[in-house]
């Protein structure tokens, strides 16, 4: 059968992004097809197109994670029926209006959770999970540096943060910015165009710096992220939004307090299927619960996907964002 997607036949611009037909066979020996209602739109998505991440064939369908409906389900496969509400994330496929996937990189989605917040939650809330849970586990008491607080992993960032007793410090580009991240769990925002983040740090706490900074922007915000952590303090580097963090000298984390650093990555943390389903649990019980509201600020069609790279490159969208096929 023929189904529509967006591919990418040579890395570029958002032009690179070619909405067209394609064949989709029927779904092989543990696979399951899914008819996708919401896929989520994500910066690691750029970071594919631009080729900063090299895909393994060309052409390419981009996106990471989506939110759907079983439609058919190839053989072996049992625990998945045609008629169940699933979200997934993966590695690439997910700009399809149906698709065929690994049956276990598949959850079933809770009654309670829209498609729309299936697929923002799969990649941008497992990886909150995972960096709040465990790279650092945060608890009562730390205090908690987000850099971007506004954006769709910093917002949910920022309110499991607080969730969990935390002490949130957000950093964001622009004063309706900084009003979401208020909205959303943040006691103090700081905005890194006008102030210097790092002095506003220090005068927030009194000098006692941060116990983490959690930081997915990269090249501009380090190493000031260095210097908003106190002694033996973690800097979680998880994203590049601005360009890679430059190499640079092992001393520093010594000159800067015997600091700890990480580079981690969500496949590292799903790894395994009692991985993905401890936090998806984990994940989904904290929206049902209300500790996480997941805002979707932004909607595109699914053609109209190279506008849709264009508004989160230009730092103009907020929150989480989807597509709809």
């Amino acid at each position: 059968m023929m189904t529509k997607a967006v591919r990418v036949h040579q890395v570029g611009g958002p032009e690179a992004l070619v909405y067209e037909a394609i064949e989709l066979p029927p779904p092989a020996d543990g696979e399951v097809r899914i008819r996708q209602y919401a896929v989520g739109l994500n910066f690691i998505d750029v970071y594919f197109r631009t080729g900063l991440y090299k895909a393994p064939t060309k052409p390419f369908i981009v996106g990471n994670e989506a939110a759907g409906e079983v439609v058919a389900v190839g053989p072996h496969v049992t625990n998945f029926h045609p008629g169940d509400r699933v979200a997934y994330y993966s590695n690439l496929g997910g700009y399809a209006t149906e698709r065929n996937i690994e049956a276990t990189k598949l959850v079933k989605l809770p009654d309670h959770i829209t498609y729309e917040q299936g697929a923002v939650l799969m990649l941008k809330g497992l990886t909150v999970w995972y960096l709040l849970h465990k790279t650092f586990k945060v608890e009562p008491g730390h205090r908690v540096l987000i850099h971007a607080a506004a954006g769709g992993i910093g917002l949910l960032a920022c309110q499991w943060a607080r969730a969990l007793g935390a002490h949130v410090i957000g950093t964001v580009g622009s004063k309706a910015k900084a009003d979401l991240a208020l909205a959303n769990g943040c006691d103090h925002v700081i905005l890194y165009n006008e102030e210097d983040f790092v002095a506003r740090v220090k005068q927030i706490s009194r000098n006692e710096l941060c116990d983490v900074v959690y930081d997915g922007v990269g090249k501009t915000t380090f190493p000031g992220s260095l210097s908003c952590i106190k002694p033996r303090g973690l800097f979680v580097s998880f994203g590049n939004a601005s360009g890679p963090v430059p190499p640079f000298a092992l001393a520093e984390l010594n000159n800067h307090g015997s600091l700890f650093a990480t580079r981690p990555k969500l496949n590292d943390y799903v790894g395994t299927r009692k991985e993905l389903i401890e936090g998806a649990d984990t994940l989904f019980s904290a929206v049902i619960e209300g500790k996480l509201h997941v805002p979707i600020n932004h909607a595109y069609a699914l053609k109209d996907a190279a506008k849709a790279h264009i508004d989160l490159e230009g730092r103009v969208t907020t929150g989480a964002s989807i597509l709809k096929p």
